[in-house]
């Protein structure tokens, strides 16, 4: 979306800017007009995928077909276009006809290739001032728009009549600086493209920093791709030094050009009040706007605000509607794979429990392995091949070592191997071409000796004709023994023949079944079905607020997940500046593990990007949004925050407030036990011993670790208890009522001294008695008279 120029808006566009001007002046949000949208797909640039850098136009090169991901070459059933459509009648919704829903979102000035093209008017040539006309002939080809072809000065020309050759009538497209301008823009480009594909080839950090240098000449030429991948690198301080006003100086200028990504980024600044005042009115803007320049990072963002009314009023349609959208494209990026797994790793656990293991995989553990695998340990191989054909722990993703430690296994026997290689071959990569025929052969191979991975192989060939004819019996023969055998990829394609009735009659609970077992395999398609049901109520009950959660699943397993790695990797090597501001980025998405993070980092006073007044009001409302979303720690995190006045003012019945939902809610001992303790004290609620005692009890039962600080908090409770006692029984007054001479009459104090002197004559005969009955010790053998302490003793007894 650019604004050069004049905009030419829509009406139902125009009414949108209004309510988001009103948002502005009264910080909140109106919903979003859900009649008609267009997402534009992105720019042949953005197939270079750099994890290192803001994924967030994700090209449609694939269609999603009742969740599963095919392939353009691939002729899906027929039966599949009606997937969305039955379900969504009621509702009024379109659909196109493989089943992409169309996503309600504002209207948006259509992409400048799709606008009329303007005719150019020469300048100089022999027709100076005539319009072109196209298209025209030269040298025996028809051209349809101005051209370089025949000039060594590379100036674009076009002929004024047909027949360049026989009239001679010809002009310039451009002026000499026009020319020159467009030159460079080609120069820049050029060195652009090599230099993504190299940063893309490469993973050594020292060649990615060097590489980004160059990046950052580019930038300087004008490059909008290269000016986006340098502020965000400037944003983050990925293989550039963070330098946050820089950063926002290129995505201001960037955004008056329509930079979508940069439009986003200037939301994310004022949300954070990173580099400017934080400014949530402002921030909902440029992200009202990034969404309409079909950001998915914007939607995401903006589903995750209406989800939590976060800044706008809470509305679970709105959020619905962005939700889906970026799932839509999550959906169709993702192979059957199943995705790359999302490594949420909690700073707080790692900190306060360091033994405990991590989803990071230490380097001397892969080396480990890969020393076993080099030996010919064939479960090593197929363990490493899993790991580089999928991603994550720490390990990047490598089509070719997979292929590698796979094709080891096949050799020896391995059937997981062999069905490996089949999905290799049949879905392709850049590194290995996709093969049918290569394909069903390890598939047939792993599933005549029964594996499962194997079998869905063919039950897929078979469902979509790769390599054999399409038999929809065998397909569902071979699903349902793979999924017999707990297999999700077998689990899913029986969800999905299920659902279209494809060579089944249609049965939406059954569908729902499966799909749900497969979800529990945390398979990406199985949760976009699921969350597709749910949001029509086909085989189910409508519900938004499931379809949304489940919905929101999908879209963190995007391509932009992978920056929780990176932040991770920030924090290890001790960059908590840079940590800090990823988590926060993955925070506005709605991560909830993000925020939990940044929460944690500002509660540790590790960062230097906000000022210390600064961080315990921040930690607070990261805190608050990660407890909404059901995390036990940042619930009684709250609690603490309000009985210490961390950020906030002191306020104890509001920290009993949020001890009492984490107790009820997730059965935390830990706020059980602070709960004894504040009906101990009387803090924010009436003091209570009993109801102390029962918390605390309460407490030693949820957790074995509570145990010993239970014990000791019950010990000092019953002292309190005994001491509270005492005061209450007022032994002084009860003395004084007390009449000795009436209770044991007159010589009561003879008698008592009688006991005494009897009980001391008694002590003092028992231990005469106990003296003498000590036996004589008898002399020993001479010893030397080198050691006369040693006779001593026999001395004495004499």
């Amino acid at each position: 979306m650019r604004f050069k120029g004049k905009m030419h808006f829509s009406g139902k566009t125009w009414v949108l800017l209004v309510v988001v001007v009103h948002a502005t002046l009264e910080v909140a949000a109106a919903d979003v007009d859900p009649e008609t949208n267009e997402v534009p797909d992105a720019g042949p640039s953005q197939y270079f995928h750099d994890q290192n850098t803001e994924e967030d136009e994700v090209p449609v090169s694939t269609r999603v077909v009742a969740g599963q991901a095919v392939s353009p070459h691939e002729a899906p059933p027929t039966t599949d276009k009606h997937q969305i459509e039955e379900g969504m009648k009621d509702r009024g919704v379109e659909n196109e006809a493989e089943g992409i829903e169309k996503e309600d979102l504002p209207n948006q000035p259509p992409p400048t290739d799709a606008k009329i093209k303007e005719v150019p008017v020469v300048i100089g040539g022999t027709a100076s001032g005539e319009p072109c006309l196209f298209p025209f002939l030269f040298l025996g080809k028809e051209y349809s728009d101005c051209t370089t072809e025949g000039r060594e000065d590379g100036r674009l020309w076009c002929a004024t009549t047909y027949d360049y050759e026989h009239d001679k009538k010809w002009g310039f497209c451009e002026t000499e600086e026009q020319a020159e301008q467009r030159r460079l823009a080609e120069e820049a480009e050029e060195q652009y493209q090599a230099t993504l594909k190299l940063i893309n080839s490469t993973s050594r950090k020292s060649q990615k920093k060097e590489l980004y240098e160059k990046l950052l000449k580019v930038a300087g030429m004008g490059h909008t791709k290269a000016m986006e991948k340098v502020a965000y690198a400037m944003l983050f301080g990925d293989y550039l030094p963070q330098n946050v006003p820089h950063a926002k100086e290129l995505f201001e200028k960037l955004a008056l050009e329509g930079s979508p990504k940069a439009q986003t980024a200037l939301g994310f600044l004022y949300a954070a009040g990173l580099g400017v005042n934080s400014s949530q009115a402002k921030a909902l803007v440029y992200y009202t706007f990034g969404a309409l320049g079909g950001n998915l990072v914007a939607h995401m963002i903006l589903g995750y605000r209406y989800w939590g009314g976060v800044g706008v009023p809470q509305s679970c349609e709105s959020a619905l509607t962005h939700y889906r959208l970026v799932a839509n494209h999550v959906a169709s990026d993702v192979s059957l794979t199943g995705g790359s797994a999302v490594q949420r790793i909690r700073l707080l656990d790692e900190v306060e429990n360091p033994g405990s293991p991590s989803a990071m995989l230490e380097e001397d553990l892969i080396q480990y392995y890969q020393f076993l695998a080099e030996k010919g340990d064939v479960q090593a191989q197929v363990g490493l091949g899993q790991l580089h054909l999928h991603g994550g722990r720490g390990v990047e993703q490598n089509h070719q070592r997979a292929y590698e430690y796979f094709n080891q296994a096949a050799n020896a026997g391995n059937t997981h191997a062999m069905a490996f290689l089949g999905k290799m071959y049949s879905e392709g990569s850049e590194f290995l071409p996709q093969n049918n025929e290569t394909a069903l052969h390890y598939f047939k191979k792993a599933s005549e000796q029964g594996n499962p991975v194997g079998q869905s192989g063919l039950g897929m060939a078979y469902l979509y004709g790769r390599g054999v004819p399409v038999n929809y019996d065998l397909a569902l023969k071979y699903f349902q023994k793979a999924a017999e055998q707990g297999w999700v990829d077998g689990q899913l394609q029986l969800g999905t023949m299920y659902y279209n009735g494809i060579g089944v009659k249609r049965d939406y609970k059954q569908a729902l079944k499966f799909f749900n077992l497969a979800s529990q395999a945390g398979h990406i398609l199985a949760f976009y079905n699921l969350a597709q049901m749910h949001a029509t109520g086909t085989g189910v009950m409508r519900s938004c607020h499931t379809a949304v959660e489940l919905f929101k699943n999908v879209c963190e397993r995007g391509r932009w997940s992978e920056r929780l790695m990176g932040a991770y990797g920030s924090f290890k090597e001790g960059d908590m500046d840079s940590a800090l501001v990823q988590y926060l980025v993955l925070a506005e998405q709605g991560y909830e593990v993000a925020q939990s993070n940044v929460a944690f980092i500002l509660d540790q006073k590790q960062a230097r990007i906000f000022s210390e007044n600064e961080t315990y009001p921040r930690a607070l409302l990261h805190w608050t949004r990660a407890a909404a979303q059901g995390y036990t720690v940042a619930r009684i995190k709250l609690g603490d925050y309000h009985f210490y006045g961390y950020g906030t003012d002191v306020d104890y019945e509001t920290a009993v407030i949020h001890y009492r939902l984490a107790s009820e809610q997730q059965h935390s001992a830990q706020a059980m036990f602070n709960l004894g303790y504040m009906h101990e004290k009387g803090l924010g609620i009436k003091q209570d011993i009993h109801l102390a005692k029962r918390f605390y009890d309460m407490a030693a039962e949820a957790s074995p670790d509570a145990q010993v600080p239970v014990f000791l908090a019950l010990c000092k409770l019953g002292l309190i208890y005994t001491l509270q006692y005492l005061q209450e029984l007022n032994l002084k007054e009860l003395v004084s009522q007390v009449d000795l001479d009436q209770l044991l009459g007159p010589e009561w104090d003879l008698y008592l001294m009688t006991v005494i002197a009897l009980l001391l004559g008694t002590v003092i005969a028992y231990r005469q008695r106990q003296h003498q009955a000590v036996p004589r010790v008898p002399p020993g053998p001479q010893r030397p008279p080198a050691q006369p302490e040693q006779a001593a003793p026999e001395a004495d007894q004499e």
